[in-house]
């Protein structure tokens, strides 16, 4: 966001945008009360919050979703002397559930079987607001590992034990002070603060690593879920797929099909069509961001033209 508004204030130096980094949770929230023009959320809106914006979008118009740019959710962790972790899909999810709690846990090292283990404990760290980080990361748990993570997905934190910390920049500064940590982030925080991330086994013949190119892979197979216009995506968290990284999210724009704010809706709109044109989709990946499928893309920009 940062990176497009300062763009598109420069290409228009007469609009001033105003976006807080306070979570997707708090920004929905924001949003359904009608304190700001649109949200920005990695997680999309439940039908009955759905619901709830029709008091806030006038005309009969409610809330749609405009997936803007995608990303991986890294595992970054601290563990002197582990250059390289590889785990899977049941073992992370119980080491966020603080049933596996050393690093040389048997489960780890059958993983691992060339790296030497340390015996450090483990520090699991989880968002303490309520976050699409959250839930993505929880969405992939309950795919992949359904056995072994009896939690199902949310924006909040429900599993035993760990560490907590606000916003991904007070995760991934925990992560990187406390020795044995392991935490999910945004895969551009833990490049920022020098992090190492692990590489996933997903079932294919070898371990995923985070990067903007395996994630644009398995989100190249998203499929739009939302009806009547909403576009909503359904990720395929369990993939399979060699070379895709399944830890992924997608970032939407959420605004009134109809019924936006008067006063700043014209604004809102270029915006808008800046950050889903061409200039605002180019050199997404420089930023730690992996693009959308085109097709997508294309549907983003109609819809916008349709928004009023």
């Amino acid at each position: 966001m940062q990176f497009w508004i300062k763009n598109f204030m420069r290409a228009c130096p007469g609009t001033r945008i105003s976006y807080q980094s306070n979570g997707s949770g708090a920004g929905q929230t924001d949003f359904l009360k009608g304190r700001t023009a649109f949200a920005g959320s990695d997680s999309a809106l439940s039908a009955a919050q759905i619901t709830q914006s029709k008091s806030v979008c006038s005309g009969g118009g409610q809330a749609v979703h405009l997936p803007t740019v995608g990303g991986p959710i890294a595992i970054g962790y601290n563990l002197p002397g582990v250059r390289r972790l590889i785990l899977d899909a049941p073992t992370l999810a119980k080491v966020f559930d603080s049933r596996i709690t050393k690093w040389n846990d048997p489960a780890i090292a059958q993983l691992n079987p060339s790296t030497k283990l340390p015996s450090t404990p483990i520090h699991p760290s989880h968002r303490s607001d309520s976050s699409g980080t959250t839930d993505n990361f929880t969405s992939y748990l309950s795919a992949a590992a359904p056995s072994a993570w009896p939690y199902g997905h949310s924006k909040e934190w429900t599993a035993k034990g760990g560490q907590s910390a606000k916003g991904s920049s007070g995760l991934v500064d925990q992560v990187k002070k406390t020795v044995g940590a392991v935490g999910y982030v945004e895969l551009s925080y833990a490049i920022a603060r020098g992090i190492p991330t692990v590489s996933i086994d997903t079932g294919a013949a070898t371990p995923v690593d985070a990067s903007v190119f395996t994630a644009s892979k398995a989100i190249s197979t998203a499929k739009v879920a939302g009806t009547g216009g909403d576009l909503v995506l359904q990720l395929d968290y369990a993939t399979k797929t060699p070379g895709a990284y399944p830890i992924d999210m997608v970032t939407y724009e959420i605004v009134c099909d109809k019924g936006n704010k008067p006063e700043t809706w014209p604004a809102t709109k270029a915006f808008l069509t800046y950050i889903a044109g061409v200039k605002g989709q180019q050199d997404l990946s420089f930023q730690g961001y992996a693009t959308l499928p085109a097709a997508i893309v294309n549907q983003v920009r109609s819809k916008i033209n349709s928004l009023s």
